[in-house]
């Protein structure tokens, strides 16, 4: 899925304890090589690996003990 607007970056919000939000549509390439897309208007990017729809963050890190 080619960037439709090639001369503008995207933004990537990061969170502290929580997923990166990026504006989409996206297209995520695996450890694997598998590819994933997504067209919606902005994505969350798990990173923590508790997501079961990983790369997709589906608020799983909201069960682990918070980190101070």
């Amino acid at each position: 899925m080619p960037n439709s607007r090639s001369d503008e970056p995207r933004r990537i919000e990061v969170q502290r304890q929580g997923p990166f939000l990026v504006e989409g549509p996206v297209e995520v390439e695996l450890e694997d090589g598998t590819i994933v897309t997504s067209d919606r208007f902005r994505v969350a990017l798990c990173t923590c690996r508790r997501s079961r729809r990983y790369p997709w963050c589906d608020t799983s890190h909201r069960d682990r003990a918070r980190e101070r």
